[in-house]
């Protein structure tokens, strides 16, 4: 009977050792890795602002300036656009074009003008400072890029140095040109 006892025992001991066993069963982790790509991009919000300089001659003060371009009629001016770029490297440039009259398109007599020179600057406000790009319509072709990094912000075109070719007086008519501020994301 003893040995039954111990047998029983023993079988008891077996089972309490098992069940405490499963009573410490650990924890064990997987892991699901998330990997995506965000592509360097630039975007214009406002990306067209028409900017009407009405009349572009002088209308009064000395006789032989009146219509002769107002200069002041676009160095006084600015437009607004608006945009962001998301890469360190990105990069603003400036096209001008020049400010031609649409109605009158033979060569202009002498001492008669048909075009508008000018500089236009880009400047837009990174967080690491203010940048801007120009280009002047005397120069065929955009001015250099400059670095903007990540953006967003206004970009304030303002123009300077407006002049006519020979300093002439202005052809009656519409007149249009265009500025064309470039966001390139770095590639």
């Amino acid at each position: 009977m003893r040995s039954a006892l111990l047998l029983t025992a023993a079988a008891a001991s077996f089972t309490l050792v098992a069940a405490g066993g499963q009573a410490q069963a650990q924890s064990v982790t997987g892991t699901v890795q998330v990997n995506g790509t965000v592509a360097n991009r630039c975007l214009f919000v406002t990306d067209n602002v028409v900017l009407d300089l009405g009349e572009l001659s002088l209308q009064t003060g000395d006789v032989a300036a009146i219509g002769r371009l107002d200069q002041a009629k676009l160095t006084s001016r600015t437009a607004t656009l608006n945009g962001w770029c998301n890469g360190v490297s990105a990069t603003m440039a400036v096209e001008a074009q020049p400010i031609f009259n649409t109605s009158f398109t033979d060569t202009a007599p002498t001492g008669f003008e048909r075009r508008i020179d000018y500089t236009a600057t880009a400047s837009a406000a990174p967080a690491s400072g203010s940048v801007s790009a120009s280009d002047t319509t005397v120069t065929s072709g955009g001015g250099s890029a400059s670095t903007t990094g990540i953006f967003a912000s206004d970009i304030v075109v303002s123009f300077a140095d407006a002049a006519t070719p020979a300093g002439g007086r202005l052809i009656s008519g519409s007149y249009s040109g265009s500025v064309a501020v470039t966001l390139a994301p770095a590639t």
